[in-house]
């Protein structure tokens, strides 16, 4: 690869990883080509891009940037798994891969800005989707709200059971009596 291949490269590695929301940085040792083509099919459904990278050549594509955070985990055979959508997805695609193929291994991952152990990203994977998270939260907020128009509610039924009693009473006081039967 001579320089302007290789300054193409990072050029385009810039690209791809400007828009990105979580990055997991994989060690794919032991892995065949087969098991290699499944998991960027697999990672591809959710639109995320999987490419194995020369370590220099990333390191060069990452300095200066909030991605530089990275730049100690690229030793060995590394790929990268770049997201641009919900980081959650690649987190669970990436634990599911992992329980079918071991030698998958996860080094670091750089989420929404902050590193990520690789405890951390399973325990992500495990997170419901974003959309039930917020629906749990509204949920959440509404609930004391809820409660207190519950209360006045209630309070308002029982005053008008206590008001139609009343007024049932008095119906009976009024009403005009049977003439008696001879």
């Amino acid at each position: 690869m001579n320089r302007t291949e290789k300054m193409d490269t990072v050029a385009e590695l810039q690209k791809k990883l400007a828009g990105s929301k979580a990055i997991i940085l994989t060690d794919f040792r032991g892995l065949k080509v087969e098991q290699m083509t499944a998991l960027r099919q697999r990672l591809r459904q959710d639109k995320i891009a999987y490419q194995v990278v020369k370590n220099t050549l990333m390191k060069r594509a990452i300095e200066g940037s909030p991605l530089e955070k990275l730049k100690d985990y690229f030793q060995g055979p590394t790929a990268v798994a770049i997201s641009y959508g919900e980081p959650i997805a690649l987190a669970k695609a990436l634990t599911e891969f992992q329980k079918t193929l071991p030698n998958l291994e996860v080094k670091v991952g750089l989420i929404e800005g902050s590193l990520t152990s690789p405890p951390e990203i399973k325990s992500l994977a495990t997170m419901p989707p974003r959309e039930i998270l917020l629906a749990q939260l509204l949920g959440t907020l509404q609930a004391p709200a809820r409660r207190m128009v519950g209360g006045i509610l209630g309070a308002f039924q029982q005053f008008l059971f206590v008001l139609q009693a009343r007024i049932d009473q008095m119906a009976e006081k009024e009403a005009p009596e049977p003439p008696p039967e001879s």
